[in-house]
């Protein structure tokens, strides 16, 4: 697998790439690394583990288990929970570690392994290789510490945890949304049953689809990935909105009453207003990334919010915010981080947020996300080239100067080399679709050429 921490966990086809043994072994070495600080402040560590519906979290479930409490941790089971449920219940319940298994929107073969530090945060770099670095010492031959008798960690069910998250939801809603009706898509995944209860007992009418979880169902042509059901669900149903969550319900994406998409950039206008309105976008300021739709800077400049932008992955939004002590961030794909409320992005809360924002304002979802005009976006791949050079080649350069200027303020233009393959990402903005395509094109065909 090379490196075995990715860009959100340890990730894999479930019995070929992420096996029973490995999910063990990261455990054993996590419990080594997160679980020190308890060790040291004289009590027993305790982690919570939680997963989505994936039949193959089942058997990774008790590999890590057994790992964390072979290592001496006590272990929380709180069974099927979303990955922010996981975080919250981590820091609520003073846990040193948290496990998430999930591949998130991934196919159902997939699954992953996704460790919190105290507090429910997510692992900097510095502490995965350290983990990672644990792991492979072990499987070079230096033995684990086992502790034995009465050292060994004790498991057991934390039922508890399911109404402890959506009280949490609930409790730090601004308003609650009797009379909305609202279709959820819980994508047959870890959200299935805390999204529906958690708008319910904010006072929505809920309808759901996508909450049947079996185990092989999970993002089967449903959820974020695969909005329209919810789209012909929302205007079936006569419902005022909709909300799709993904596999492990860390995002969200939104449909209007008339089955329009919204998506997160959209969302994240709607939230950033209602929270300066309401004094909590600390800051005056929202962090989004670099691929952050055009028009949803324009919006926050028209509206005067501050623009941080990172790059791709909310991990980096989140750092961002962390190190700043900024309230709101998000990115285009869903992943919506509201910091005082969640250590990490969360479907649930941004789904409920968003729909109590149309609630106290009686104005429709349409009306509220056009605070914003969603700019054509085209993205083109350009395969096997060079992309190391991607932002030395003045060839290249020129190039983007070239459209830059033909595009002027109303489009915009970025090249970002592939985090993992040998490909160029090249994005265009415009005012009309056919002149983004045509703009992208040809730039795309110029990195060809220059980096081939």
């Amino acid at each position: 697998m090379g490196r075995l921490f990715g860009t959100d966990g340890v990730r894999g086809v479930a019995n070929a790439d992420l096996t029973a043994e490995l999910a063990l072994g990261l455990s054993v070495a996590a419990a080594h690394v997160l679980a020190e600080a308890g060790r040291f402040a004289g009590h027993r560590p305790v982690a919570v583990v939680g997963r989505d519906p994936r039949a193959s979290g089942e058997f990774l479930e008790a590999a890590v288990v057994a790992g964390l409490a072979s290592a001496g941790v006590d272990v929380l089971r709180v069974g099927v929970l979303p990955t922010p449920a996981i975080a919250y219940l981590t820091g609520a319940l003073g846990a040193d570690l948290g496990v998430m298994l999930s591949a998130s929107h991934n196919a159902m073969p997939d699954n992953g392994i996704k460790f919190f530090a105290r507090g429910g945060h997510k692992l900097p770099d510095e502490l995965e290789n350290r983990i990672e670095a644990t792991y492979h010492s072990h499987e070079a031959g230096e033995p684990w510490e086992r502790p034995t008798g009465a050292g060994v960690g004790r498991v057991r069910s934390y039922d508890e945890g399911f109404d402890n998250y959506v009280a949490h939801l609930i409790g730090v809603l601004p308003n609650r949304m009797d009379g909305l009706k609202v279709v959820i898509d819980g994508a047959h995944g870890a959200a299935a049953r805390v999204s529906p209860e958690a708008f319910a007992r904010a006072g929505a009418e809920v309808v759901t689809i996508g909450t049947e979880p079996d185990g092989l169902n999970i993002n089967d042509g449903c959820g974020s990935t695969h909005l329209d059901k919810l789209q012909a669900a929302v205007v079936e149903h006569g419902a005022d909105l909709g909300v799709a969550h993904d596999g492990d319900a860390d995002r969200c994406l939104a449909v209007d009453a008339a089955g329009q998409e919204v998506d997160g950039d959209q969302i994240l206008a709607v939230l950033a207003l209602a929270m300066r309105d309401a004094g909590t976008l600390r800051k005056n300021t929202v962090v989004g990334t670099v691929m952050s739709n055009l028009g949803f800077k324009i919006a926050m400049r028209r509206e005067g919010v501050e623009l941080t932008e990172t790059a791709v992955g909310d991990r980096y939004v989140l750092e961002e915010m962390r190190e700043h002590g900024y309230a709101l961030g998000g990115e285009q794909s869903g992943h919506v981080i509201v910091l005082d409320h969640a250590t990490t992005g969360d479907g649930t809360l941004t789904g409920l947020m968003l729909a109590a924002r149309v609630s106290a304002t009686g104005r429709s979802l349409t009306e509220l996300a056009g605070v914003m005009d969603r700019l054509p976006q085209v993205l083109i791949n350009v395969p096997d080239v060079d992309k190391s050079r991607v932002h030395s080649s003045a060839e290249l350069a020129s190039a983007v100067a070239d459209a830059e200027r033909e595009l002027g303020e109303t489009g915009r233009v970025l090249l970002r080399q592939s985090g993992t393959e040998p490909l160029v990402r090249v994005m265009v903005e415009a005012a009309d679709i056919d002149h983004a395509r045509s703009v992208a094109g040809r730039l795309a065909d110029v990195v060809k050429s220059a980096l081939g």
